[in-house]
């Protein structure tokens, strides 16, 4: 089987154990994101199948007839929203979709908190340039942390939080705050209210129509001058603009994100700000979170060519 396999940004694909399963078939491997049809078109000419890494590359109806031969995708993670399943039905292409975990997005969350409320990346860098201790961070315990969907990620960062002795809140949908309450945790009796209680708040909902710019200006407004707003979730979950022109106000007073509107990225306003700290869209960009995805992706697909059932998304 023809295999290509795009948006390998760090070269790592072949140096999983995983990989190992692909032994035997044709597999080509780009380590770039490229937005053009015609350059899709031309690297995708030929392949039988596609192994996608979640959301990097969008597969739309206009792609799909210009590849006659393409039979199956198969999808890193759970979640194939980047992928148009009723044009893919049109075209007799098979989508298949693995299972995520939790883990790595959520240290990452509490990684981007710890260094964020005190200042690490900063210090390190006042160090390195020879300044000793130029800033004054905030500690953890005793402050109140907002955490908005209570899923899987929240679940987990919610239980850092408390290992740190924060005041845990949370936020979300009517099922969300159920399963929180019956946790033991506070629950906000209102979106505002987590906006204007939390010392820090983080990001852990899906992206869908319901979500999409969930959070407002208003919202961002209501939080404290010294709050750190946190999303390692989706960019779009915040309205267009508003976290920019919040911090540049000053409410909250910091943000740390992973994730932007379009990735990658190279320049962005959040950049240019120094109450930001940013990473690469990090969350489930981890060794052993790669070994599982790509190795329920490539079992899929061998699956598939084997002609064994497969739970296909796109029936």
């Amino acid at each position: 089987m023809k295999i290509v396999i795009p948006d390998d940004y760090q070269d790592c694909v072949r140096h999983l154990d995983a990989f190992a399963r692909l032994r035997g078939h044709d597999v080509s491997v780009y380590h770039d994101t490229v937005a053009d049809e015609d350059a899709l078109v031309e690297r995708f000419r030929d392949a039988e199948a596609l192994v996608l890494i979640r959301e990097r590359t969008p597969i739309g109806d206009s792609l799909l007839a210009r590849l006659p031969r393409l039979k199956a995708i198969s999808q890193t993670g759970g979640g194939a929203a980047h992928v148009d399943l009723a044009a893919c039905k049109r075209h007799g292409v098979t989508v298949m979709a693995g299972t995520g975990s939790p883990h790595a997005a959520a240290e990452l969350t509490w990684g981007l908190v710890l260094a964020a409320m005190r200042h690490i990346p900063e210090e390190f860098a006042n160090l390195k340039a020879g300044r000793w201790q130029r800033t004054l961070g905030t500690g953890l315990k005793g402050r109140t942390l907002g955490v908005f969907g209570y899923g899987k990620i929240g679940r987990l960062v919610a239980r850092y939080g408390q290992a740190f002795e924060m005041n845990v809140l949370v936020w979300g949908r009517e099922g969300t705050r159920a399963r929180a309450a019956e946790a033991g945790l506070d629950v906000a009796a209102s979106q505002a209210e987590l906006f204007e209680r939390s010392d820090v708040l983080s990001l852990h909902l899906r992206l869908n129509a319901d979500t999409q710019g969930i959070v407002s200006a208003a919202d961002l407004a209501r939080m404290k001058p010294g709050a750190l707003l946190v999303n390692t979730s989706r960019a779009p979950l915040i309205e267009p603009g508003a976290l920019v022109a919040a911090l540049r106000e000053g409410r909250p007073g910091r943000a740390a994100v992973d994730v932007f509107e379009q990735e990658p990225v190279t320049d962005h306003p959040l950049l240019a700000l120094p109450n930001v700290l940013a990473t690469p869209h990090l969350g489930y960009v981890e060794q052993d979170s790669y070994e599982r995805y790509f190795g329920d992706a490539f079992d899929n697909l061998l699956a598939f060519d084997a002609g064994r059932p497969v739970n296909n998304l796109a029936e």
